[in-house]
């Protein structure tokens, strides 16, 4: 079952961010685009350098009006203690979610039951709340930040200009498809 268009429920939960601990509702991400970005555990081997990566570009995303919501199953504790104890995590300026329940994991569809963790999955959320575009990966394959950039920007073009489509790899100032009738009738 597909996603898409799937209302993000209500949710509070606590975060480590900017070196404190604060919380995050469904209120705090309406209004605005969002990325959640789910991963399997703090103190892992493929997770730092996929939150690295996002970390790295994090002020492209921020330029674009879109926030970003690192998750994964550990506490807001954990993740303090992450960050202390890793160079690579202090880099991080976007608030790291706290899921502890796995409520945020089983609302995306990414919660792995029997071991009380999170796939791999990144959700763009447009400002309505609603799931745009996704992708979840095996735990053992580390995503990529740029492409993850490009898909937001291409959903903010979308959601702004809807007679128009972005075709493979398109990037800001590229060029746009319009779907005509005959094109449409085809697919």
């Amino acid at each position: 079952m597909s996603l898409i268009q799937k209302e993000v429920s209500d949710f509070s939960v606590n975060a480590f961010h900017e070196n404190a601990f604060k919380t995050v509702t469904r209120a705090d991400i309406l209004g605005k685009w969002s990325v959640f970005f789910f991963y399997p555990a703090d103190f892992t081997f493929v997770c730092p350098t996929e939150l690295e990566d996002l970390a790295n570009i994090y002020d492209e995303f921020k330029a674009i009006g879109c926030e970003i919501y690192s998750v994964s199953c550990d506490t807001h504790f954990v993740h303090k203690a992450w960050h202390d104890n890793s160079r690579t995590i202090q880099k991080i300026r976007y608030p790291m979610l706290a899921d502890p329940t796995g409520g945020l994991a089983q609302d995306f569809n990414v919660l792995i039951e029997e071991k009380g963790l999170a796939e791999r999955g990144d959700f763009i959320v447009n400002p309505e709340g609603k799931i745009v575009a996704y992708e979840v990966v095996a735990g053992n394959v580390g995503r990529n930040a740029d492409e993850i950039l490009r898909r937001v920007q291409a959903s903010q073009f979308v959601a702004e200009h809807g007679d128009q489509v972005c075709p493979a790899k398109w990037k800001p100032g590229a060029k746009t498809l319009k779907p005509s009738l005959d094109l449409v009738g085809s697919l």
